[in-house]
């Protein structure tokens, strides 16, 4: 199986596109603890494979795996557009793991406003990737509770300097 290892965000030589992806091979694969270890081609040493921590591993989406209904990839979710109770929130913009029991979607709406949605069973009514949607039914006020500042409400927030 190929994968591509895409440089850490914040890691040196980083940098916008495709030319930091780096094309590897599984040769094999075992687990280990509760971890999967992933032995690639090429990479014989210790030296070899510290160069790829903190990479993100990429799966051709011809390689995927059939996913089980309620189950969906983050590549598919990025881009749907959220809507709660029939109206459009806004676009999701990522989908950000380990803050809670559900993953957040982060979804930037037309005006620049981002809000974190948890993406949990109880607020999910429906994702059709295929049409890009994913709809929710949220509890009143959560938007405003995690909606991220505007730019004047970071002003008005800012102490003013005494004269």
């Amino acid at each position: 199986m190929k994968l591509f290892a895409l440089a850490a965000a914040g890691t040196a030589g980083r940098t916008a596109g495709d030319e930091n992806r780096r094309e590897l091979e599984v040769e094999d694969l075992w687990p280990h603890k509760e971890w999967l270890v992933l032995k690639f081609h090429g990479v014989d040493s210790i030296t070899d494979a510290e160069a790829l921590l903190g990479c993100e591993l990429q799966v051709p989406s011809s390689q995927r795996a059939e996913l089980g209904a309620g189950w969906n990839y983050v590549s598919d979710l990025v881009g749907c557009t959220v809507v709660d109770q029939g109206h459009e929130i806004g676009r999701i913009a990522d989908v950000q793991f380990g803050t809670g029991e559900a993953p957040l979607l982060v979804v930037a709406d037309g005006a620049g406003r981002k809000f974190d949605v948890p993406f949990a069973e109880a607020y999910l009514q429906s994702v059709d990737v295929s049409r890009r949607e994913v709809r929710m039914n949220l509890p009143q006020g959560m938007l405003e509770i995690n909606a991220s500042l505007t730019a004047e409400e970071k002003r008005e927030q800012t102490p003013r300097k005494k004269h």
